[in-house]
């Protein structure tokens, strides 16, 4: 199973990594080797820049914890070459165009998301868009079989 995770997620589990969530439960298992997790240069440059830029941010997620995880997602994780041609137009937030190209260049499975731009979507081009919660969800069920 591949994965892509819009920068929110990876944000989201800086900030509150408990054992119950969804996004550590998803984190993990792509640590773990139990799915791949689809690595774009320009997710890390987004993520980077909201941590650095972001006074809210900056304030909650210390540098060397954000450091950290982003060596354990480079070791962990595919990287995906960069998108040099035009994206297309395709969401209500073109800032989030990009996510989806990179879905579909890295063949994901999967986006993982919290942005409704990107959610109301559901599908496209064979990847679902889903939040941690539901992927989570659809996990467990098709394990279960």
């Amino acid at each position: 199973m591949r994965l892509l995770f819009d920068a929110n997620i990876l944000i989201s589990y800086l900030l509150h990594s408990g054992a119950d969530s969804p996004v550590t439960h998803i984190v993990e298992s792509c640590v773990l080797g139990k799915a791949t997790l689809l690595l774009p240069e320009v997710l890390l440059e987004e993520l980077t820049a909201s941590v650095a830029n972001k006074p809210y941010l900056n304030a909650r997620i210390q540098p060397e914890e954000f450091a950290r995880l982003a060596t354990i997602l480079h070791r962990s994780g595919e990287t995906v070459p960069r998108i040099e041609s035009p994206i297309p137009a395709v969401t209500r937030d073109p800032k989030d165009d990009y996510l989806l190209a990179y879905a579909v260049v890295g063949e994901a499975d999967y986006l993982i998301t919290g942005d409704n731009d990107l959610l109301v979507l559901q599908q496209v081009v064979g990847v679902t868009i889903c939040t941690p919660r539901d992927f989570v969800d659809q996990w467990l069920r098709d394990e279960e079989h």
